[in-house]
């Protein structure tokens, strides 16, 4: 017998066999209209064999995505409890879950979303506005992650990153798919059609807003049982050199963060950090640059994307300075890190010095390809700089801005009369010149270098001058060589150390005082 009709209270078309069930069982038994679901009973019964009709067919989505559970007659199995595009957005159809569990793949499924929407070619603008706008959502994509990995959770069992992925990725490219050009419309409008005006839906009184969050997290990380002591993370976290202020801090800033467990996710990652040879100091400023590290597998996916750097040419003995100075790049997609990889290649930088400003200045991948890094290096070139030559010496200049930063140092230096292939040469020379502030550094390092009578060109030479301390080491340097009544150039005076400077002194005075022109 094959019947086909409408069941549940949200409209949920579905097709089953044999449907000689007790009408109690089929209550308790609701399911996601987007959800593949192949549930089966084994009993006295005849078997039952529910099947959603999925609107447009979702093949992709059926293969990504198809769970079997084998439920027995037992009633208290029978506790499939999902939502449809009707339902609450904090209906949760697992009650038991933890809310530190919830909150963390909520913080998942929005960094999946997130990078989703990058890689369709959106900036990160856009993408954060997507974001924000998508609050139910992403209550639907957790929503997703609890119905497919229903029996892991009823154990307590906490969600890798890719874990997260292999659910929701699948997910989102099947929407892609069907909506086309109105994916942005579906994922803001959700539960509503595409192209149809999104209703304001009365939140619920369940709902969290993005405030209450926050205070939440940080009420977690301040609270105290009845003997005073902190929750574990937080007692942990302490005794590394955090302050409390600054848990607080990372908790209002990433919420997530208040309900990673100790043992689970923020020790092992400490401990790993520890083995590569950070120093336990270093461990709270990591943390607070980048909280999302705790929630990261190591063997799924910090290991791998540290193995994928190397085979750049990252220097794998330096991979504690790596992550103390940018520890964002362990949590970047490889996508992302090729891109910044393929455009180095692009302007004519090396593998070999690819690894090495990889090591030196791993903040590199950090910057847009299309919006700052290739921006960047098109100005360099109508100004006469090699771009490979200087993302080699000094890769932290591709972070500037054209605007703010590199073209008023360029006009500067014109203005004063320096021509562009002196200015050419000055950068080659000392690429960090673009890093100093044009109004604090430069223009009083210039007016000084007008008193002391040496030559404009002593600058193309020695464009490090201003490099160096105005009042720590010009002015006295300069001072003690009038007083001594010798010249330098300014290479000498300044980049030679303390001793080294008072012996090239000594010894030019001497010079002076045994000459015949000196009688």
């Amino acid at each position: 017998m094959r019947k086909s009709g409408v069941c549940g209270p949200h409209d949920i078309r579905y097709q089953y066999r044999r449907v000689a069930i007790p009408s109690v069982a089929r209550r308790q038994c609701t399911f996601d209209d987007r959800l593949i679901c192949d549930a089966k009973m084994r009993s006295s019964w005849d078997t039952w064999q529910p099947l959603p009709v999925l609107p447009g067919g979702d093949t992709q989505c059926r293969q990504a995505i198809s769970p079997k559970f084998h439920i027995r007659s037992s009633l208290a199995c029978l506790s499939l409890k999902a939502k449809s595009h009707e339902a609450r957005p904090d209906d949760r159809s697992f009650g038991a879950v933890p809310f530190s569990h919830l909150a963390a793949e909520r913080e998942e499924a929005k960094a999946v979303l997130s990078l989703f929407m990058r890689k369709q070619g959106y900036n990160s603008t856009v993408t954060s506005r997507i974001v924000k706008k998508s609050e139910l959502f992403i209550d639907h994509l957790t929503s997703k992650l609890q119905s497919f990995y229903k029996s892991w959770y009823l154990v307590g069992r906490e969600l890798s990153t890719i874990e997260i992925r292999n659910v929701l990725i699948p997910y989102l490219e099947s929407l892609r798919e069907e909506n086309g050009d109105l994916l942005i419309d579906a994922v803001e409008s959700f539960p509503n059609p595409a192209g149809i005006e999104k209703s304001i839906p009365t939140p619920p009184p369940t709902a969290i807003s993005s405030l209450e969050k926050k205070e939440r997290a940080v009420a977690r990380v301040c609270q105290s049982d009845a003997d005073g002591l902190r929750p574990a993370n937080v007692a942990y976290l302490m005794d590394l050199g955090m302050e409390l202020d600054q848990i607080k801090g990372i908790a209002r800033r990433f919420p997530a963060f208040a309900y990673y467990t100790l043992d689970r996710k923020i020790k092992p990652l400490v401990e790993f950090l520890l083995d590569l040879g950070i120093d336990r100091s270093d461990i709270p400023t990591i943390l607070h640059k980048r909280p999302q590290l705790c929630g990261i597998s190591l063997d799924e996916n910090l290991k791998p994307t540290m193995a994928f750097l190397e085979t750049y040419g990252v220097d794998k003995t330096r991979w504690a300075k790596v992550i103390c100075r940018f520890p964002a790049i362990l949590t970047y997609s490889r996508q992302k890190v090729k891109a910044s990889v393929d455009f180095l290649c692009e302007i004519g930088v090396s593998e070999k010095n690819i690894g090495k400003i990889l090591t030196r200045c791993p903040h590199i991948t950090s910057y847009s390809v299309d919006e700052k890094l290739r921006p960047t290096a098109d100005y360099f070139r109508s100004t006469g700089i090699d771009p490979a030559s200087l993302v080699h010496r000094c890769p932290q200049t591709f972070g500037l801005s054209v605007d703010l930063n590199l073209r008023p140092v360029n006009e500067f230096f014109l203005e004063i009369g320096y021509s562009v292939d002196d200015m050419a040469t000055m950068v080659s020379r000392y690429g960090a010149l673009y890093t100093f502030s044009l109004q604090r550094n430069i223009v009083p390092k210039w007016e000084y270098f007008l008193a002391m009578d040496y030559p404009r060109s002593e600058l193309v030479k020695f464009p490090h001058y201003f490099g160096y301390s105005l009042n720590e080491r010009i002015k006295p340097r300069y001072g003690m060589m009038k007083e001594s009544n010798v010249r330098l150039i300014l290479n000498q005076m300044l980049s030679t150390s303390n001793c080294d400077f008072e012996k090239i002194v000594e010894r030019k005075m001497s010079k002076l005082s045994s000459s015949p022109s000196s009688v």
